[in-house]
């Protein structure tokens, strides 16, 4: 193995990742190899993201598995992140994985077939153009744009007293202070960041929580 190649390899799993998965370990287990071996070629991840694929992708989104309930929607889920995550770490919730573009989408029902996911619903739709006839209890979404673009495709997705939980980088403070006027529009009460996963992993997980009130 070169130099090169043993730089690229799939990071070994992180001790956390069992106690944060619990008996759902060989599900996660199953989906990073598949991610792993086919993320590059498909366009779903960057080869630069093998060796911290487990770390900054996997239990980054795994860790908020527990602000989750009732049902859910996971807006872009692209290669699945957080929404297949946390479909496996949560099999008591009902997740629909929103995305546009077919090949993301052929890889998130191949995956939900393959892992015997009976939670998932996936959804080729633009978050703007979703029409169900049902809100939900939690939307999310990971790494798609900024919060002030991101809340009118995500806010009005969510029932009358549910939330938002936004996973975010570190601009999360200065995201939620450019939005102050979408923040308004969409009703947004307790809006805040919680930072997950301190003494437990690597890099810790920022989520935006806000509630939202219809009326």
């Amino acid at each position: 193995m070169s130099d090169t190649e043993a730089e690229l390899s799939v990071e070994t799993e992180p001790a956390a990742a069992a106690s944060i998965f619990g008996e759902r370990i060989d599900v996660a287990r199953a989906f990073t190899a598949a991610l792993a071996a086919q993320g590059e070629e498909r366009g779903l991840i960057g080869p630069l993201e093998l060796p911290r694929l487990w770390t900054r992708h996997i239990l980054n989104s795994a860790i908020a598995a527990p602000l989750f309930h009732g049902s859910a929607a996971d807006i872009g889920s692209g290669a699945g992140l957080p929404g297949l995550i946390i479909a496996i770490a949560r099999p008591d919730v009902k997740l629909t994985l929103v995305e546009p573009m077919e090949r993301r989408v052929n890889w998130l029902t191949e995956q939900v077939n393959e892992l015997e996911l009976d939670n998932v619903v996936v959804l080729r739709s633009r978050a703007e153009d979703v029409r169900t006839t049902e809100k939900f209890d939690v939307v999310t979404a990971r790494a798609v744009s900024a919060l002030r673009t991101l809340l009118p495709y995500t806010a009005p997705l969510v029932r009358n007293g549910g939330e938002l939980a936004l996973l975010k980088g570190k601009n999360a403070g200065v995201e939620i202070d450019a939005a102050a006027k979408q923040i308004k529009k969409y009703r947004l009460s307790d809006v805040r960041i919680e930072v997950l996963g301190e003494g437990l992993l690597e890099e810790t997980t920022r989520v935006v929580r806000a509630q939202v009130r219809v009326s």
